[in-house]
């Protein structure tokens, strides 16, 4: 059945990627909101992509009729930055949560499935060995420690869904992104203070011939997922075959690739080697360790290992992730090559 998807913040990493693969893989609509479209351009004109370009904090009204008019939603708009976590927590609060509050209600009202991405972050400090969606404790630091803020108000929301749900007032789907990394993954020109995610930092370090800046030694482990196998769980989920992802809680998680932040430096800067267009700029570079204070500033802290079980997302949407870190590091790291040399 043909189905009309609302998405927001459709210019960012996830939703650039998921219209693309809306459009190439099903005969679904798509309508997007975002401030910018530069990361459409190869589908900007299609006939099945209504694009609106605007602020949502200032489209509440438009939103309402576009949530009224959809099968499914996907508000993706939110700040994924641990730097402004601890420099600005009240703009993450604002943004992650107060404004994604009413597009929760919308749904509500009218009745559509709400699919939130929820976050890998919400289990915080959680010392288990791997994390699940249905048993695993969140555990997060003392309010004193800014860094929690994004976390908390993802968890928040989380538990505001739930709490419709309860009521039978809302059919949902979380899903939790699990280091998910790419092409587009963001902007490349980043410099001084406006650090990002940290492979989007190490790529901007490399190809300005900086040292790799390991937070604290790089001991920390993260679970990358390559946004193809990532987006593939998500056309399962808005699909939604027999009900397969109503009312479910889904870790989209690579735990096959569990690597430290160090191990993830050193590889991408083989990768970077081994590429004609970029290695010359890699020449020189070196790994060097920062603590996170002097990096992030007062109130960061960091979660030492992040590995999901993914055995929800095998069990009720026969997903299984497949691309290995370095295949992805390899594709990203030439797309970036392609872009340098257009440029």
């Amino acid at each position: 059945m043909t189905k009309r998807v609302l998405i927001l913040g459709i210019n960012g990493f996830i939703g650039c990627y998921l219209a693309d693969a809306i459009l190439k893989q099903t005969d679904w609509e798509i309508v997007g909101l975002d401030l910018q479209s530069h990361k459409l351009d190869d589908n900007i004109n299609n006939p099945r992509l209504t694009f609106k370009q605007a602020d949502m904090l200032q489209s509440y009204d438009w939103i309402e009729e576009q949530v009224q008019l959809a099968d499914v939603v996907l508000p993706l708009v939110a700040i994924a930055n641990p730097q402004i976590y601890v420099q600005d927590p009240l703009k993450v609060f604002e943004l992650d949560f107060e404004a994604n509050l009413p597009i929760v209600r919308y749904c509500v009202k009218y009745k559509k499935h709400l699919v939130f991405p929820s976050t890998s972050e919400v289990y915080g400090m959680s010392d288990e060995p791997e994390f699940k969606e249905y048993e695993s404790n969140l555990v997060l630091g003392p309010v004193t420690t800014p860094r929690w803020i994004y976390s908390c108000c993802k968890q928040l929301l989380d538990r505001v869904i739930l709490a419709h749900a309860q009521r039978g007032e809302l059919n949902y789907t979380l899903f939790r992104p699990f280091n998910w990394f790419g092409p587009k993954l963001d902007e490349l020109n980043i410099s001084g203070s406006a650090k990002s995610r940290v492979l989007t930092n190490f790529l901007s370090q490399i190809l300005q011939g900086e040292d790799l800046v390991l937070v604290d030694g790089g001991l920390q482990r993260r679970s990358f997922t390559y946004i193809d196998d990532a987006i593939q769980a998500l056309l399962k989920i808005i699909e939604n075959k027999n009900g397969c992802a109503d009312q479910r809680i889904f870790n989209i998680g690579n735990p096959n690739n569990d690597h430290s932040i160090k191990e993830l430096a050193e590889m991408l800067l083989s990768v970077v080697k081994d590429n004609p267009a970029l290695a010359e700029s890699a020449q020189g570079v070196k790994l060097v360790t920062q603590d996170s204070g002097q990096y992030y500033g007062k109130g960061y802290q960091d979660i030492p290992n992040r590995v999901p079980s993914i055995a929800e997302a095998r069990e009720k949407l026969a997903w299984q992730p497949s691309t290995d870190l370095r295949t992805g590091l390899e594709k990203t790291v030439a797309y970036v090559a392609n872009e340098v040399i257009a440029s």
